[in-house]
């Protein structure tokens, strides 16, 4: 499947004024559900003004700009039967050991997060964002809907970060529900088929999945810390690609799901993890059943682009060369020679012409979303508007 549009977008927009002011008066949290009649309002308003001004410009993938969450997480594991939100876990006692996120958010002296366990089986009774998707519809017209995308957290975002074995009540899913990650995988990915399924039977036609911290197994530090929690870190990899191809399993052939990778996007170009995708990169490419890999590509804390090269035929790269972390404007010319670069390293592993790649296989994008947070929405002027390609100024994983 060739890219959707070779100039593409993430996904996760800037709120704006009126809606960050109505969604902190109304005191959301991290998985909350946004059903107060202002609230509610105050979101229609803006994805309604969002959605006409991405016609007007001519961008695609059309988005809601995820304004109906408070995170670009938010929204599916806490709608699951069997799943339980549990708040303000201590990050020493429930989270896995040097995971980079933690680091980031003890040195803003934050001490406790939340997040979504499973204390039961896990089942999907009903859709989890089919409100949204048919809020985006009731937008467009019918021919329209193939040009739009819906966002989604990974199979794995619980689980990765989540203590195992821990005494407090944070692993990613209790003893008492299952047996084995196995087990919970299992029936997690099939409330993830459940819900590609029921999406599509409404219109959708393309899905995004973002996982920033898939990143982390090309570092160090999270490596050192699975190996200290007593897992093999490569092991552990290996079960991740399985848990993603397993909910892909059954997806219609026309529906096209891509997977984002970045480093975190948070304001002032701060950012969790620097490395190349070398050390993941040809398991990544050529063992993931994903059509589409968005990856992180403006600066040089992603390394080169030498890992593209283990990039199959028939799979595509969205190059995200441009930033959402400056207000600087990238040249034509300097994106024309990145992505020639880029093309040229999968050429040579595919043998295939420049211009063939190119033409089949490649886009370019913003490095990540301009705000994957309800909270933050970058540096705005004297008059409350935004100054430039800034994102939110707290950690997005």
């Amino acid at each position: 499947m060739s890219p959707l549009f070779h100039a593409e977008q993430i996904g996760s927009l800037m709120r704006p004024v009126d809606l960050l002011a109505v969604r902190s008066a109304a005191g959301t949290s991290t998985y909350s559900v946004l059903t107060e009649t202002e609230l509610q309002k105050a979101t229609e308003d803006a994805i309604t003004n969002v959605v006409k001004k991405q016609l007007e410009l001519g961008i695609r993938l059309i988005t809601s700009g995820e304004y109906e969450r408070d995170k670009f997480y938010s929204g599916f594991f806490e709608h699951l039967e069997g799943m339980e939100v549990v708040k303000d876990i201590p990050l020493d006692q429930g989270y896995r050991t040097n995971f980079p996120t933690l680091r980031t958010l003890k040195s803003l002296g934050i001490g406790t997060r939340d997040s979504v366990v499973a204390t039961g089986k896990i089942r999907h009774t009903h859709s989890a964002y089919l409100s949204e998707w048919e809020a985006l519809c009731r937008l467009l017209p019918e021919d329209k809907w193939k040009e739009c995308k819906l966002t989604m957290p990974p199979v794995t975002h619980i689980h990765m970060q989540m203590a195992v074995g821990s005494a407090y009540k944070s692993s990613a899913y209790k003893s008492s529900a299952y047996a084995s990650d196995k087990e919970y995988f299992e029936d997690l990915a099939a409330a993830y088929r459940a819900e590609f399924q029921t999406l599509y039977d409404a219109g959708l036609r393309s899905i995004q999945i973002d996982d920033p911290c898939l990143t982390y197994f090309v570092t160090n530090e999270f490596r050192s810390g699975c190996v200290a929690d007593d897992i093999d870190p490569d092991e552990l990899l290996d079960k991740y690609i399985w848990a993603h191809n397993h909910c892909l399993a059954e997806k219609p052939a026309d529906l096209h799901i891509g997977l984002h990778l970045c480093r975190v996007n948070m304001a002032g170009s701060t950012h969790i993890i620097s490395g190349s995708y070398e050390r993941i990169s040809k398991k990544m490419f050529t063992e993931l059943a994903y059509d589409t890999y968005y990856l992180e590509y403006d600066t040089d804390r992603a390394g080169d682009f030498e890992p593209l090269r283990h990039l199959p035929i028939g799979k595509n790269v969205v190059l995200g060369v441009v930033s959402t972390k400056t207000t600087e404007l990238e040249g034509l010319d300097e994106l024309m020679q990145r992505v020639n670069s880029a093309a040229e390293v999968i050429s040579r592993g595919q043998g295939r012409e420049v211009s063939e790649v190119i033409a089949d296989s490649l886009g370019v994008s913003p490095q990540c979303g301009f705000a994957s947070m309800s909270l933050g929405g970058g540096p705005r002027d004297d008059h409350g508007g935004h100054v430039g390609k800034a994102s939110p100024g707290q950690a997005t994983c």
